[in-house]
């Protein structure tokens, strides 16, 4: 009796196959699946802010000031009478717009502070200034 020799490779082909049923099936499925989108902030040709906006300015040493869109007449005030003059707005108007005006040179924590306090003071409507490009500094 003549004794068989083992074969020492790998059959490759069921291999193949799985690869080619799985290529078609993302093949049939990629356009199905729905691409998210991301809604990112812009900088450019904006419309100008709501009259009755009230701006909470943030110089570059940190003080806070106070000033009506309309008047334009800014006025320091305190952490403390920061806080007050919010309540005493949302109190006239709940939905008192604000708009946050901070210098460029300002650090970024400063500015988050500012925000979180207006939201723990009850603000619903509150934006960032910016700048826009084209305008000289």
């Amino acid at each position: 009796m003549r004794q068989r020799r083992l074969m020492n490779q790998i059959n490759v082909v069921p291999y193949i196959d799985v690869m080619l049923v799985l290529l078609v099936i993302f093949m049939v499925t990629a356009p199905m699946i729905q691409t998210g989108t991301i809604n990112v902030p812009s900088a450019g040709q904006v419309s100008a802010p709501p009259t009755e906006a009230i701006v909470i300015e943030v110089k570059a040493d940190g003080a806070l000031a106070l000033r009506a869109a309309a008047s334009g007449a800014s006025r320091p005030v305190s952490n403390t009478e920061f806080q007050r003059a919010i309540s005493e707005a949302l109190a006239r108007s709940p939905e008192q717009p604000f708009l946050v005006a901070a210098d460029s040179k300002l650090p970024y924590q400063k500015v988050i502070d500012v925000l979180e306090a207006a939201r723990n003071a009850g603000v619903q409507k509150i934006s960032l200034q910016t700048q826009s490009s084209s305008a000289s500094r």
